[in-house]
């Protein structure tokens, strides 16, 4: 009888062996972030153009930051993104 290999592991071992993990786990947190910044607009009754201008950026600049699968964003962007709806970003590095 073959052996699955896979049996016992987790999905975190299969992303890591298809060496994907790092990519698939900064789209989750990008979409989790993307949520929230929208929520936030929300709350703050903020249109894209209004947030883009509380940013000082340009709205298709916020339209990427929007974009769920675009795993792209400076720090800084994402700061000015979080002040501009009344929130503070919180970052911390966890044991893998």
């Amino acid at each position: 009888m073959k052996r699955n290999p896979h049996v016992g592991s987790d999905f975190d071992d299969f992303l890591r062996e298809e060496g994907i993990l790092d990519e698939v786990q900064a789209v989750a947190v990008k979409r989790v972030l993307t949520f929230q910044l929208e929520r936030g607009m929300k709350a703050k009754q903020l249109t894209k153009t209004a947030m883009a201008k509380r940013m000082g950026t340009t709205r298709a600049q916020l339209d990427r930051l929007l974009d769920p699968d675009n795993p792209s964003a400076t720090l800084a962007t994402l700061m000015k993104a979080a002040n501009a709806v009344g929130k503070r970003m919180k970052i911390s590095l966890v044991n893998a």
